[in-house]
């Protein structure tokens, strides 16, 4: 190997590695920023003297701007700054979002701050998603659920900060807890545009040294695959909306724990999503990201089952600690999946995949929610039961055990639906990443 060679061969590896950091970094900071302003919306009502209808109509104005920040950030990626660019925008976004918040002198600016927040979120969405995707395929190995551990991670630190801080700093005239959100958001940006994975960078041109195969025919993104990619993504999202929204209300309305025990279901949960997304990009590389996603899915399903039939507390805690268990890993190896389908647009399919996001959490706030005011929650939580059994039947369409992330197809013959990675003994490089 001559000197030349050996040199590139090395700044791809730094590039990489910093890529991952930014990458990392990138996610930490979405948790982290979603934490601080969903565990603050009480203080908010009190600030404002609003009701939980006028917060509901909020967070629904979030999650539509959020699928429309997605759309931005497609186009964004295709320009030259790429999805770095995308994920840098985003973040910055959200640095004008969270001061709007913080220093909101009426409701009305509150909302606007928050439609801001909703734009930034699809961007950094997105963002984060399509650097995970490409820093994934450099590698060679699964890496996804790893970037969403980072997630867990700011979000718990989010929570964390606003608990502990609640009634000792001062909500007006400026909610100061939240300039940590600033100041978070902000230094990402500077990570992720210095860091960021650029698809020009070392090599990004190469084809694909793997020989995979995928549904990439013709340049066209493949809507089929997507869709059935959106099942899971819509069920982990119905499922995680349905646990931070309404897991609190359950154990103290219709379990009737205490105002101290009842944040603990949200609490169990988060933990052991945390600690699955940790093991998930090993267990992938071992058995295969078909496998992962089906016991994931079963475990999940037992979870929220327990939930549903939980005759007291402790049951129900121990429910909401399974489900996290099974549930973390989903999301991540969703957007694995669809990095492989066409790796020629890898930033497509990422951004119309991130659209399901929305879907799943409108349906989990909004959805199980009003089945609850009909009957009870118990039925309502039946819902996303019935979504989580479906990803557990639709699994082996993840892909083969057999590459680097569990997701390569064996044949040049594999079906045209078949979702495919892009993994292999040799690490792919970013590729026609557009």
């Amino acid at each position: 190997m001559s000197a030349d060679v050996t040199r590139g061969t090395s700044a791809v590896g730094t590039a990489a590695r910093r890529a991952r950091v930014a990458t990392s970094g990138g996610f930490a900071t979405q948790g982290f920023v979603y934490a601080l302003l969903l565990t603050s919306l009480d203080q908010f009502k009190d600030r404002y003297g609003v009701d939980d209808g006028q917060i509901t109509l909020v967070v629904l104005g979030v999650c539509a701007l959020a699928a429309v920040g997605t759309l931005v950030a497609d186009r964004v990626a295709r320009g030259r700054a790429g999805s770095r660019g995308a994920l840098a925008t985003g973040l910055c976004v959200l640095v004008s979002a969270v001061a709007v918040v913080s220093t909101a002198p009426s409701f009305a600016v509150l909302a606007l701050g928050f439609a801001v927040y909703g734009l930034g979120l699809g961007l950094v969405d997105a963002g984060t998603n399509m650097q995970a995707v490409s820093v994934q395929r450099v590698y060679g190995r699964s890496l996804l659920t790893g970037f969403y551990a980072a997630w867990s991670v700011g979000g718990i630190a989010g929570a964390v900060l606003v608990s502990v801080t609640a009634g000792r700093t001062p909500v007006e005239p400026v909610a100061f807890v939240l300039w940590s959100g600033i100041l978070v958001a902000a230094a990402a940006a500077v990570l992720v545009a210095s860091a960021g994975w650029h698809p020009g960078r070392a090599g990004g041109a190469a084809a694909d040294p793997t020989g995979d195969v995928s549904t990439d025919v013709g340049g066209r993104v493949p809507w089929g695959p997507v869709l059935l990619l959106g099942l899971g993504v819509v069920a982990y999202y119905v499922a995680d909306t349905a646990v931070s929204t309404w897991s609190t209300i359950y154990l103290g309305d219709v379990l009737a724990a205490t105002a101290r025990v009842a944040p603990l279901g949200y609490a169990a949960y988060l933990a052991t999503t945390l600690v699955s997304r940790v093991a998930g990009d090993p267990l992938v590389r071992r058995h295969g990201r078909a496998v992962v996603v089906r016991v994931a899915a079963v475990v999940g399903a037992i979870g929220l089952t327990l939930v549903v039939v939980a005759p007291g507390t402790p049951v129900a805690l121990l429910g909401f600690a399974v489900t996290g268990a099974g549930l973390g890993v989903i999301a991540p190896l969703c957007f694995s999946a669809a990095g492989a389908l066409a790796p020629g647009h890898a930033d497509a399919v990422v951004a119309r995949l991130n659209i399901f996001n929305y879907v799943g959490a409108v349906l989990g706030g909004v959805l199980v929610g009003a089945i609850g005011s009909g009957s009870t929650l118990r039925v309502g939580f039946v819902v996303p039961v019935l979504l989580v059994v479906a990803v557990a039947v639709v699994a082996p369409r993840f892909g083969r055990r057999g590459s680097a992330d569990g997701g390569r197809t064996d044949a040049p013959g594999a079906a045209a639906g078949a979702v495919t990675s892009s993994g292999g003994a040799v690490p792919p490089t970013d590729g026609a990443a557009r």
